[in-house]
């Protein structure tokens, strides 16, 4: 085995695309550059099981092989430019798992699970065990410039970029700088490619795929970015989308900074909700009895963990929990299950901050569960999300993104707090995106579904309703929920896709579903309240079992 993956080989990549003998012929729709286009609509491939190849740092490899189990794979070619195919073409690599019962198969569900720059090879399989998965062929891929399609890197910064939820206004320079730097990274190592990275490319990769596939139509399910990447297909190709599934979708109109800026007002939110919650149970978990008390009495936690972080001691290391690693603490814990054991383990934060020196750590069983319920902000090295996000247009004005950190240093701390509203690497981008934004619209394919969480911490639900209504699409709400991607999570929410999905039947105009239920912990002055105990048991195992059942950490 070679530790490559085993893909189908690419047919004619340097010297154009032969067409496999007999074949039918799948015909693009959009006028009079089809003929340029149809060798690579009618590309041959030759599927193969997928290879797992070396699991990610950290990833167990016996699970990282079952991630793969059952795929087949092949790689396709599209052209880098759809303008001119003849300047040369990129790699696209596929998944497909067959579907589980063909005798009633219904054609293929392309899916995408959000980005911009999720990879989707393995997506087929986290579906394998819903029942859209009997009469669907899952075909996932990784869009271009991802995972195991055509590459676009960027060079990492020289210096570590600052990561302040709360900047002072002597750090706007370095966080405007480090913006800086990320673009020039990106800058110099395009290769040439960067500018054809984008929404509408990708769907017209996706046209392609289809017509490989054989198929006339495609049915589409997207998590996050991918309900833009939908609503961006259907809007392209009308007559080659059935049914499409736009799950905890993107607003329209916030591409991409004010999309950025919703996630930590999002934030804001769910620390209220939770800082709510934990106020109704003082006498559980000691942080105060009203909101404002809990928001001062954390707030006051935050000042110490940033003058002196707190240590977790985790196999390989872990940064130190400091300011702005509190703050995605207490602005991440959104999913209502959770918040038991996020409000035990901030308990175990304040405990170890208020520690003599050298005694500031967590236990390793508490370390455990903060690694599965946050997890560590990871170096990214590919460059998809700093292209497709500079194809909107985005101020150059240092002073307007500085007047925008104050007010979120302020009034949205919590998460990321006000990086999500300074400067990226798009304000100081020097090229141009190729066209403009895609109008988007329903016009000639069937009604489809949104579905919005009431408390998203990544797509804002705002988002959904105003999807909906753009397409005209029925949309699903789901109150009192607080995490991202609905699908195979929410059982109500679960019903209704997989019975338009498979039966065609639509759940009505606007339709609720209660989102998952909060932990079963009496507040203060309800009947049990008084006997009421912190659960017992290892924190990281029951961490781990609200992370499993809310199939968490899958959505981009």
């Amino acid at each position: 085995m070679s530790g490559r993956p085993r893909l189908a080989r690419v047919v004619g990549l340097t010297a154009g695309l032969a067409m496999a003998a007999g074949s039918l012929v799948v015909i693009p729709a959009s006028g009079a550059a089809d003929a340029a286009l149809a060798a690579y609509y009618n590309q041959k491939v030759d599927w193969a099981a997928c290879e797992a190849g070396p699991p990610p740092p950290g990833f167990p490899p016996d699970e990282w092989e079952k991630e793969w189990a059952g795929l087949d794979c092949a790689t396709i070619v599209v052209p880098m430019n759809y303008q001119k195919p003849g300047d040369g073409n990129l790699s696209v690599a596929i998944s497909r798992r067959k579907a589980a019962d063909p005798a009633h198969r219904q054609g293929v569900l392309l899916l995408n699970p959000g980005g911009p720059g999720g990879p989707g090879l393995t997506m087929p399989n986290w579906m394998k065990d819903e029942k859209i998965a009997g009469p669907f062929d899952l075909i996932g891929f990784d869009p271009r410039g991802t995972g195991r399609s055509t590459p676009l890197q960027c060079e990492v910064p020289p210096t570590e970029p600052l990561f302040e939820t709360r900047p002072t206004d002597k750090q706007f320079a370095q966080i405007a700088a480090d913006a800086k730097a990320l673009e020039e990274g990106c800058a110099a190592t395009d290769g040439g490619i960067r500018k054809y990275i984008s929404t509408a490319n990708t769907a017209r990769d996706m046209d392609i795929i289809r017509g490989v596939l054989a198929e006339k139509k495609i049915n589409f399910f997207g998590y996050s970015y991918g309900t833009y990447l939908g609503a961006v297909y259907g809007s392209l190709f009308p007559g080659q989308l059935n049914r499409s599934v736009l799950d905890s979708s993107m607003h329209p109109d916030w591409l991409y900074y004010e999309q950025a800026k919703e996630v930590s007002m999002s934030a804001k939110e769910n620390f209220d909700a939770l800082a709510e919650w934990m106020a109704q149970r003082d006498s559980i978990y000691h942080f105060g009895k009203t909101l404002a008390e809990v928001t001062a009495y954390l707030n006051d936690v935050r000042a110490k963990v940033a003058a002196h972080p707190v240590d977790w001691p985790i196999p390989g290391g872990g940064s130190p929990v400091d300011g702005p690693f509190f703050d995605i603490i207490l602005g991440g814990s959104g999913y209502r299950p959770m918040w038991a054991v996020a409000a035990e383990l901030i308990g175990l934060i304040r405990d170890a901050a208020n520690a003599p020196a050298g005694k500031r750590a967590l236990s390793k069983d508490a370390s455990k569960a903060l690694k599965v319920l946050y997890g560590t902000i990871k170096e990214t090295y590919q460059g998809v999300f700093q292209a497709v996000t500079c194809e909107a247009v985005w101020s150059k004005d240092p002073k307007g993104y500085e007047e925008q950190m104050r007010l979120f240093r302020e009034k949205y701390p919590y998460g990321p707090g006000a990086m999500q509203a300074g400067p990226t690497n798009c304000t100081y981008a020097k090229w141009k995106p190729q066209e403009k934004l895609v109008d988007l619209k329903r016009k000639g394919y069937p009604v489809g579904l949104v579905i919005g969480a009431e408390f998203d911490p990544a797509t804002q639900y705002d988002g959904s309703p105003a999807m909906a209504a753009k397409l005209d699409n029925q949309l699903i709400s789901v109150s009192d929920e607080g995490s991202h991607g609905q699908y195979g999570s929410n059982p109500c929410a679960t019903a209704k896709i997989n019975d338009y999905l498979i039966k065609g039947i639509l759940p009505g105009s606007r339709s609720v579903c209660a989102g998952a239920p909060r932990p079963d912990v009496p507040a203060d002055g309800t009947p049990g309240a008084a006997a009421a105990k912190k659960a017992s048991g290892s924190l990281a195992d029951r961490a781990a079992e609200v992370v499993a059942k809310g199939k968490l950490n899958r959505r981009y």
